[in-house]
């Protein structure tokens, strides 16, 4: 899997200092185990895969509100691989990510709907190419919520699926397709431990 990941926006990461939920439980990504991988339909054929191997972020549940949430992951665009160079060229450019003037893609989520003893339904928002449109992720954590202390790391894997119309990114209708699934691999570790 290596072609087009997440979308490309926004500056930097304010939104990593948004408030935790109270009683929370915190995480962060550790960059050095965690990177997002951008399936995309091919020649309607095949498909496509980018990886992002550089990201960081956040997570803190709350132990009192099981839909208390922040989630907070800022994907570098920049450093986006794919399996040649000019397929990655042409997603760092102006027709995709346009990474000289949008580096970061950012995906915030606020509320948690759990649909099992370690799944959940994330609702936030994704912001890529300076546009910022809503989202959900289906996250699995590696631990039942009921045994998670925060002292303890934890792996999440995560997917969402967005139009990459909805950002801008249009070039290519007839050879790229429309639907980008996104999928997020991440060692989260304790926070203030």
């Amino acid at each position: 899997m290596r072609f087009w990941t997440a979308l490309a926006a926004t500056a930097v990461l304010p939104l990593l200092g948004a408030a935790a939920p109270a009683g929370a439980i915190t995480y962060h990504i550790d960059p050095t185990h965690a990177q997002v991988q951008a399936k995309v339909g091919f020649f309607g054929l095949g498909s496509k895969t980018a990886r992002f191997p550089r990201l960081e972020g956040r997570v803190a549940l709350s132990d009192r509100d099981a839909q208390a949430v922040t989630l907070d992951v800022q994907i570098d665009a920049q450093a986006l691989e794919a399996g040649d160079t000019l397929t990655r060229s042409r997603l760092r450019g102006p027709d995709f990510f346009d990474v000289d003037h949008y580096r970061h893609v950012i995906f915030h989520g606020s509320s948690m709907t759990r649909t099992g003893p370690h799944s959940a339904q994330v609702a936030g928002t994704i912001s890529a190419r300076g546009v910022t449109r809503p989202a959900a992720l289906t996250v699995n954590f590696s631990q039942p919520f009921a045994v998670m202390t925060g002292r303890e790391p934890v792996h999440i894997a995560a997917t969402t699926r967005i139009d990459r119309r909805d950002f801008g990114m249009t070039a290519y209708p007839l050879i790229v397709g429309r639907q980008v699934t996104i999928m997020i691999d991440a060692d989260l570790m304790p926070s203030g431990v």
